[in-house]
């Protein structure tokens, strides 16, 4: 079956999901029910197993940094690790995006798989061996694994929804992305760390992994797709460079991508050692301040899924994203500063500086938008953006030696200032959808460009 004629079957009225037998009827509506929230049917089982994927990928982000300190690796070290990881997340977050275009998806995140898998058996042999140069390699090749699985599957939620629904389908996915990736996984090692030790718990990642890959590959059916010639994957590839310059907004999305996450993936270098060591606070409850700072973002990302959709994707990303990022930045420093190691306000801290990052979620809409016949492309340029963040933020974390903590995060406050200037660059001629699943916006067709 053609892209053009998915387009037609992924259409959110009812009467394309009704099926001539009465008896049938119940089923149709329930299918309706669920692409008005912006979950295809076919895909329900893709987020969950999103989900298990990304929780064995994020059980280290809370302590591995701690873990290798104790274990006599310089910071120095951890930093250049955290850093060649970030560069290779980076190339695999584009990617991601642009094979999406080039191969069939699930043969991307195929390869995604097996790219975390066996890189982590090798790093975590290293690891025990302390073996440095080999722990490098095999963490650095794994962080093509994540973005090559779980990118590719955006790609394939935003070729496979409704425009007018596009808002929560990505708030959806947003939101078991981090459900996986920070929250599970922070309360999972807070909870196994002191039962089993650190390395074990970062050894039983592969359970996850393992489980959340079979899960995708057993349960989520894709469309038959024909494979891909070798000029048609290049034209892919090479396409998803050019869509920078045909559509110069995507590639200032990326930049507001990259901003997103920045902060976020700075704290994970600083923000533990200085609310432990200097703040007061315990390790348990700074896992838990953590964890419910990205369960504030899950939420987040489903409220701000259906308010971009409703109200505006770029007001909702300046606004609610940009500005409210750049407020509550500085407060991980003051709060602590004038109350001390006062446990409820922190949380509370983190608490909006999650809901704030949820709030760019509307990107992953408004960037299909705007190239609405190259999506896998304009998807590579925001998983792009997603990885340089990622890489980008040790390198942010690195001011706290020159200017410390508090001017480290004045200046990622800056930073958000300037994206929300940046997010009103991407205002279409169009008018943004009304949140009215049973209209199309003009903007783009159900699916993604006819390949």
């Amino acid at each position: 079956m053609s892209c053009r004629n998915r387009v037609e079957t992924n259409r959110p009225d009812r009467e394309n999901f009704m099926i001539s037998s009465p008896s049938a009827s119940a089923p149709s509506e329930n299918t309706s029910f669920w692409v008005r929230q912006g979950i295809v049917p076919k895909l329900r089982w893709g987020f969950v197993a999103l989900t298990l994927f990304m929780v064995g990928d994020g059980i280290e982000a809370g302590f591995l940094s701690p873990f290798l300190d104790e274990h006599g690796f310089g910071s120095g070290q951890v930093s250049l690790l955290w850093s060649v990881y970030g560069f290779v997340v980076a190339l695999g977050s584009w990617l991601s995006g642009a094979l999406a275009d080039a191969f069939p998806i699930r043969r991307v995140m195929f390869a995604g798989f097996f790219l975390w898998v066996i890189p982590e058996i090798v790093f975590l042999a290293a690891l025990a061996q302390d073996n440095f140069p080999l722990m490098l390699i095999t963490f650095g090749i794994r962080g093509l694994g994540y973005p090559l699985f779980a990118y590719s599957f955006l790609v394939w939620v935003a070729r496979d929804t409704p425009e007018s629904v596009m808002g929560k389908a990505v708030g959806w996915y947003w939101f078991f992305f981090v459900l996986g990736l920070g929250v599970l996984s922070s309360y999972y090692a807070g909870l196994v760390i002191p039962l089993i030790g650190e390395f074990a718990t970062l050894a039983s990642s592969l359970a996850f992994i393992a489980l959340g890959g079979i899960m995708m590959f057993l349960m989520v059916k894709a469309d038959r797709q024909q494979p891909a010639g070798l000029a048609t994957s290049l034209r892919g590839l090479i396409g998803a460079l050019k869509i920078v310059v045909e559509r110069p907004q995507v590639g200032i999305g990326g930049v507001v991508r990259v901003i997103n996450t920045l902060g976020f993936y700075a704290f994970v270098v600083f923000l533990t050692t200085f609310m432990v060591r200097h703040v007061g606070l315990s390790t348990s409850e700074w896992q838990t301040v953590w964890g419910t700072m990205l369960l504030a973002n899950i939420l987040g990302n489903i409220l701000f899924g259906y308010v971009g959709d409703r109200i505006g994707r770029v007001p909702t990303v300046a606004w609610f994203g940009g500005a409210l990022c750049a407020v509550s930045t500085p407060a991980f420093y003051y709060v602590p500063e004038l109350l001390g190691p006062n446990f409820w306000a922190i949380l509370g801290v983190g608490v909006v500086y999650g809901a704030a990052l949820a709030g760019f979620v509307p990107l992953s809409a408004i960037l299909p938008s705007l190239a609405p016949h190259r999506v896998g492309s304009a998807l590579a340029i925001l998983n792009l953006g997603a990885g340089v963040s990622q890489l980008m933020g040790p390198v942010i974390a690195g001011l706290v030696a020159p200017i410390g903590v508090a001017g480290t995060l004045w200046a990622i406050s800056g930073i958000y200032v300037v994206s929300i200037g940046l997010t009103y660059c991407l205002r279409d001629r169009h008018p943004e959808p009304t949140g009215d699943a049973g209209v199309r916006s003009p903007l783009q067709p159900a699916a993604g460009p006819t390949q």
